[in-house]
């Protein structure tokens, strides 16, 4: 299974509450066992996660603060990745056409381009095949977030989830929930880094209805 990012339900309402400041507040992960069932629609703070990774062999409970955060919005006309003739994309790929026409696209079925543009569509969430490829328009801008790689050095971890968080109160119970990732399967470490790190397009993603 692929590594996939999801948002928690009530972090837009937390953001816009005022609750989460990426740019200023303590943002950390924390890591959750195999056992954890996380539920991204009642799991709110901190105080809501089960199954953390226990403290000890390098990890410490509440996880690692994230380093050099970033959040970054970009115009369709200035992202920098253009679509190209038979060329691989993988899911979560993100493209402008070679001749920009104010929208971006994302890879939502994985293949190959086909020889020649497509007719791409102009309303968010619309589709259009191209090759084995399927790209659904995204919008006119791509807001990102991203920060350095968390890592534990020198630790003996298992893990299969990292939550992202706003550690800024100190309280658990008042501790937004941002984003969920999902490593596929457990993760280990042994005396050795253990180490998350963001995707090309960050940690996670919106783009404006």
């Amino acid at each position: 299974m692929a590594v996939s990012a999801n948002l928690f339900a009530n972090f837009l309402d937390q953001a816009a509450s005022g609750n989460i400041n990426w740019a200023s507040d303590s943002i950390k992960m924390a890591l959750l066992t195999s056992s954890a069932s996380p539920n991204l629609a009642t799991w709110v703070h901190y105080s809501d996660l089960t199954n953390e990774v226990a403290a000890g062999g390098g990890y410490s409970t509440g996880g690692v603060a994230l380093g050099t955060k970033t959040h970054t919005v970009t115009a369709a006309n200035s992202w920098g990745t253009s679509r190209a003739n038979t060329t691989s994309q993988n899911v979560g790929d993100i493209v402008k056409p070679a001749s920009s026409n104010g929208y971006i696209y994302e890879c939502v079925v994985a293949g190959t381009t086909g020889s020649s543009l497509p007719t791409y569509p102009t309303q968010q969430g619309n589709t259009v095949t191209d090759g084995t490829v399927t790209w659904s328009c995204i919008g006119e801008s791509i807001t990102q977030w991203s920060s350095a790689a968390a890592q534990w050095t020198s630790a003996t971890i298992s893990a299969q989830y990292g939550v992202i968080y706003d550690a800024q109160s100190g309280t658990g119970t008042t501790e937004p929930l941002i984003c969920l990732i999902n490593f596929g399967s457990t993760v280990t470490s042994t005396s050795g880094n253990f180490t998350v790190t963001p995707a090309t397009n960050g940690w996670f993603w919106l783009a404006p209805q």
